[in-house]
């Protein structure tokens, strides 16, 4: 049995301009992971969103973990979102995001209301059937995160089969760990689980910033055991919990 390790990015510059970028906050969070992460097995494979924050997260782990070099993919179907697509979408004042995000930021409590904006805006891409609005609409991201998973799961067993035929010992299990986004987490364990798109929306709420949800798989099975693990975090203190 192999498992697969979805860990999200640190925290990045949520309601600015650039959210593709992790504040410095995020950047030490993904190195606590990286820290923490010495108590375990030697990872076989990084697999990373091509995304700027995800590229980031993983730097920054491999900064803390300080272990054997480990080959790494880049893969662009682990990526999160668009939300500024979703944003202007739902609302048209978001057509000029930089103006709007600015705007919210003179506001007393600009994180809870840009946090009620986006929710709103991801709850009309979800629910409104209005798929053909949206530069990718919601089926067509459950469906891009799926293939990837698959994707790289097809891969580590097509290898295990030419390792067993070859009557190498495989029984030692390989550790994949793939830097990716809270959605793509949420939407993979949407369809292990079997859950509702509302269910799906709830998780993805309660992800915390370099969260670790752990997925095992074999040739007949597949899956969740934990999701949103952030002990690591906590360890290391209570403020260093984030959301965003």
């Amino acid at each position: 049995m192999a498992a697969i390790y979805l860990i999200r990015h640190g925290q990045a510059s949520f309601g600015s301009t650039d959210y593709d970028q992790l504040s410095d906050k995020g950047n030490q969070q993904a190195t606590i992971l990286g820290q923490y992460w010495r108590a375990r097995a030697l990872p076989s494979k990084f697999y990373c969103g091509d995304l700027l924050r995800h590229g980031q997260t993983l730097t920054a782990f491999v900064k803390g973990y300080q272990g054997e070099p480990t080959p790494m993919v880049i893969h662009s179907g682990f990526n999160e979102f668009d939300h500024v697509d979703i944003l202007k979408k739902y609302n048209d004042q978001w057509n000029n995001f930089a103006e709007m995000s600015e705007e919210i930021s003179q506001r007393k409590e600009p994180n809870k209301t840009l946090q009620k904006e986006f929710s709103k805006a991801l709850e009309r891409w979800v629910t409104a059937d209005k798929d053909h609005e949206y530069n990718e609409s919601w089926p067509q991201f459950k469906t891009r995160c799926i293939r990837a998973l698959r994707n790289i799961i097809e891969q580590e067993l097509a290898k295990k089969r030419v390792i067993t035929t070859g009557g190498n010992n495989i029984n030692k299990s390989k550790d994949i760990l793939v830097f990716t986004s809270g959605g793509t987490i949420s939407a993979i364990v949407q369809h292990i689980l079997q859950l509702n798109d509302q269910q799906t929306l709830a998780l993805n709420q309660q992800a915390r910033n370099t969260s670790v949800t752990k997925l095992l798989f074999s040739e007949n099975m597949l899956s969740v055991d934990y999701f949103n693990n952030y002990s690591h975090l906590e360890q290391a203190g209570d403020d260093w919990v984030t959301f965003r």
